[in-house]
């Protein structure tokens, strides 16, 4: 596993080395564009509207637009200054909190920290100590360049460092239009919404969701290779349920079938309510 980060964490006077590594990774299937009648992968130039030529690397420095169609020039030594105060290569915690008070919404990537070797006491004093308690570290810490708020938190045998949202940077919910607002909701259609809920509860086993459409994917790139004919099934008509009562009732009694209460393996049809 490649190692996309090497520092410390700082734990009071206590400085923890550890590696970081990506916890996750993007799956999904990249296509090149090609030039349609030859099939040579097709590059994309830089090239300045005003000047009408290609620019080299060289040639393109960086602005920051604060009107419309004007701009300041910031250069690597006014960056640098910068960096030289936010570059520290330590993981600093800040305070601890319970993981409930943070709403999934601040979370954004993944990392798994290992301490240097598998003998390291404060790596192992920390986790247990994050372990018993049952907090979470708030901390701050800068990676390419950029300084980052960050939760640490345990995760099976080891410490998992989530990179998490600036407040700033979390869009208010005021500015999503046509929210419903002190709505008033049919006792018999929320009873019944309650029990859909509840008959479609189970335990979390990530291993069941599977993403169907990549796999789908895969098989047709497969087939091509083999240059076998793609047949493509017709698609299910919808059916369209006007009333929410009777869409609920019928959502119902269809969970009601399966003594597991688990989701069936097959995709389940959708219904439109109105």
């Amino acid at each position: 596993m490649h190692t996309v980060w090497k520092g410390s964490v700082s734990f009071g006077l206590v400085n923890i080395p550890i590696k970081m590594f990506a916890a996750t990774e993007e799956k999904d299937i990249k296509f090149r564009y090609l030039h349609k009648d030859c099939h040579t992968p097709v590059k994309y130039d830089k090239i300045c509207p005003t000047c009408r030529k290609s620019l080299k690397e060289e040639d393109i420095v960086k602005g920051y637009e604060y009107e419309s169609g004007r701009f300041i020039i910031i250069d690597d030594h006014d960056l640098d200054a910068l960096r030289a105060e936010a570059g520290s290569k330590s993981i600093e915690i800040l305070d601890f909190v319970n993981l409930s008070e943070i709403d999934p919404i601040f979370f954004d990537k993944s990392y798994y920290l290992s301490p240097p070797d598998a003998n390291n006491k404060a790596y192992d004093l920390l986790r247990k100590a994050m372990s018993d308690t049952g907090k979470i570290a708030i901390a701050r810490m800068t990676i390419r360049n950029k300084q980052t708020l960050a939760v640490l938190r345990v995760f099976q045998n080891t410490l998992v460092l989530e990179t998490i949202y600036y407040p700033d940077e979390v869009r208010p919910v005021s500015q999503i239009p046509a929210l419903p607002e002190n709505a008033e909701v049919n006792p018999k259609e929320l009873d019944i919404a309650v029990k859909l809920i509840e008959n479609l509860t189970a335990n979390f086993e990530p291993q069941k969701y599977q993403n169907n459409y990549r796999q789908a994917l895969l098989d047709l790139i497969q087939k091509k290779i083999e240059g076998n004919d793609i047949q493509v099934a017709p698609e299910a008509p919808q059916k369209n349920v006007i009333d929410l009562m009777e869409a609920l009732q019928a959502s119902l009694k269809e969970t009601q079938h399966k003594p597991d209460q688990k989701p069936s393996k097959s995709p389940r049809r959708k219904t439109s309510v109105s």
